[in-house]
Parts: C-alpha cells; sequence; structure tokens
C-alpha cells in the first residue's frame, strides 16, 4: 500500500468507533426496532423475487414490488382465515379442559402419592386446582380501558408500520443499501461490498431456511399429534412447536418436552410412550438431519454453543429483535472477518 493511500485510510479504530455507535444507538431504541426487522427481513427475502418479476415481465419496480406485497398480504390473510378459528377454538378447549390436563399429567408423576410441602400433604387434583387458580387471578387481573385501548392501538400501530415498511423496503431495497454503505469510510467501502456479496445468500438462506423448518416443525406437528394421535390441543401444540423451532437447540427441546407432558395427560401407558416416541423421532430426525441442512445449507455452519450465546445476548440486550438478528450477525461477522484476513493475506 503507498503512502497516499495509507494517509487516506482512516485507521481501524474509526470503525470500531462507528460499530459502537450503532449498537448504542439500537440500544436506545429497541422497543422500536421490531417492525423494522420484520420488515426488513421479508424485504431482504424477498427483494430478488422483485428484480426477477420486473426483469422478465418489463414491469416497473414500483409495479413488482407492489404484486410482491400484494400476494405476501394476500398469503397471510388466507392462513389467519383459514387457521385462526381452530386455534382459538383450541385456545378455548385448553382453557376449559386444564384443571383435569394438569390433573393427569401430575399424576402420571406423582402416582398415589402425595407432595408434602411446607408440612402440608397435597395430592395431584389439589396442586393441579391450585395451579389452575392462579393462573385464572393472574388473566383476570383488572386492567383499566386506558391501558388496554393504548395497548391495543400499539399493536395495530406496529401492524400498519410494519406493512408500510415492507412496501418502502421492497420498493427502494437498492437505494437503502447504498445510503447504508455511505456510514463506512470510502476506503473500507471496497471490502464491505465485498463481505455483503459472500454473506447475503448465506442470510437470506439462513431466514428463509428458518421460517420454512418452523413451517414444517408446525405442519408435521399438527398432522402427528391432531390428524394421527387424535390429542384435542393439537392446533395449540403445533403453533408452539413451530414457534420453538425459531430458537437456536434449547426451542426444539422446549417443543417436545410440552407436548410430551400433555400425551402423558391425553395419551397415558405404553400406548401413549411409544406414540409420542415415535412422533418425536420422526420430528428430529427428519428436521435435523433432512429439513434443516437441505434449506440452511452453510447458512448453518456456526458452532452450535456460539449460535447460543449470540442468541441469548441478542434477546437480552436488545429483546425480540436482537434475538433475530444475532445469528445473521454473526454469520456477517464470521464473513467480514474472512475477507479481511484474505486481503491482508494478498498483500
Amino acid at each position: 500500500m503507498s503512502a497516499d493511500r495509507r494517509a487516506r485510510t482512516p485507521p481501524a479504530s474509526a470503525l470500531v468507533l462507528l460499530g459502537a455507535g450503532l449498537l448504542v444507538l439500537a440500544y436506545l431504541v429497541r422497543e422500536i426496532l421490531l417492525p423494522f426487522v420484520l420488515a426488513g427481513i421479508v424485504a431482504f427475502v424477498f427483494t430478488p423475487v422483485v428484480r426477477r418479476l420486473a426483469a422478465r415481465t418489463g414491469l416497473a419496480r414500483v409495479l413488482a414490488a407492489t404484486a410482491v406485497l400484494v400476494v405476501l398480504l394476500t398469503l397471510a390473510a388466507l392462513v389467519g382465515w383459514l387457521w385462526a378459528p381452530r386455534l382459538a377454538a383450541a385456545l378455548e378447549g385448553v382453557g376449559r379442559g386444564l384443571p383435569a390436563t394438569l390433573t393427569r399429567v401430575i399424576g402420571s408423576l406423582l402416582g398415589a402419592h402425595r407432595l408434602t410441602f411446607f408440612g402440608a400433604g397435597w395430592s395431584a387434583a389439589e396442586i393441579a386446582a391450585a395451579l389452575t387458580h392462579s393462573l385464572h387471578a393472574w388473566l383476570a387481573r383488572p386492567a383499566s380501558p386506558a391501558h388496554l385501548l393504548l395497548w391495543g392501538g400499539a399493536a395495530v400501530f406496529e401492524l400498519i408500520l410494519t406493512v408500510v415498511l415492507l412496501g418502502y423496503f421492497l420498493l427502494d431495497a437498492a437505494r437503502i443499501a447504498r445510503g447504508l454503505a455511505w456510514l463506512v469510510p470510502p476506503a473500507y467501502r471496497e471490502v464491505l461490498y465485498q463481505a455483503a456479496r459472500e454473506c447475503a445468500p448465506l442470510v437470506r438462506r439462513y431466514f428463509a431456511g428458518v421460517a420454512l423448518v418452523a413451517l414444517y416443525a408446525g405442519c408435521l406437528a399438527e398432522i402427528g399429534l391432531g390428524a394421527v394421535l387424535g390429542l384435542p390441543h393439537a392446533p395449540v401444540l403445533a403453533l408452539i412447536t413451530g414457534v420453538l423451532e425459531l430458537i437456536p437447540f434449547v426451542g426444539p427441546t422446549g417443543a417436545l418436552l410440552i407436548t410430551a407432558l400433555n400425551v402423558i395427560g391425553q395419551l397415558p401407558g405404553a400406548w401413549g410412550v411409544a406414540a409420542f416416541a415415535v412422533y418425536a423421532a420422526t420430528l428430529r430426525i427428519s428436521i435435523d438431519q433432512f429439513v434443516g441442512p437441505l434449506l440452511l445449507g452453510r447458512a448453518a455452519d456456526l458452532p452450535p454453543v456460539l449460535v447460543i450465546f449470540c442468541f441469548l445476548c441478542g434477546g437480552v440486550i436488545f429483546g425480540v429483535a436482537g434475538a433475530i438478528l444475532a445469528v445473521p450477525a454473526a454469520l456477517g461477522i464470521k464473513v467480514l472477518l474472512g475477507v479481511i484476513y484474505r486481503a491482508q493475506e494478498v498483500r
């Protein structure tokens, strides 16, 4: 590198300070990040679709982006229309059958024994009744109309904001990317561009793959627990299974534990244990050995300990938005360091 180039190149500490400043800013505004993150992820995944649609049909980008947005919103509305009533009915059934379900689960764990706590003996039915009463008391806590109106209005506003941001991101993704690149000093932009070219397909595949894996897990749980095993609350368990599949490593374990407790309550005996074992093995083997590697590919090429650490750190510091972006951020840092190290080796 020439003396003039070295003189124009800002010190590496400038990048460190820039990154630290952006992290501090994100922390200060973390309460409003979620709509931007959700809209940005969906737009990031579907921007290539907009680009190909505009190129193949000759449509203006605004029309191609509008078409993709309409299709996405239509699919979301269709899924809600078809599945929301079943989910609501299942949730109502969970509420009605909660005491009996807890009694069966606790009874299968305790048997005929009584749990002694602070000198008092508790049967399975008494423990279930106490837990149910505490849950009902917590849910029935009074809330002021102003408080309910505030939360309801905030939820509606965030939903509308997410849709508006999604349309804007789909329409103007390239200009937004160029604007973000201006935050980086010119001397480092070539490294940034190279890292972005290598990282973008990985991150895009990660987001799409995780969403499809969660959808697959939820659908398989709906079929296995509802159609095959006949559990009455299968839609709720399917939703829990799909959502927890988004949490690396820990989430799937939690989903299987919740399902196991429900199976114990609904399908007692050796048949229940065998049915759950077949379901759990089918779910985990199909995801871990086939669906996950096929959909995620190299995007999942991070050590499990690092994934868990990043996920927990992102969630603790930035909330839901941080948990969503933690693993892609780790992927981006890994790719960026690889580009920097290769550039140094060439020199």
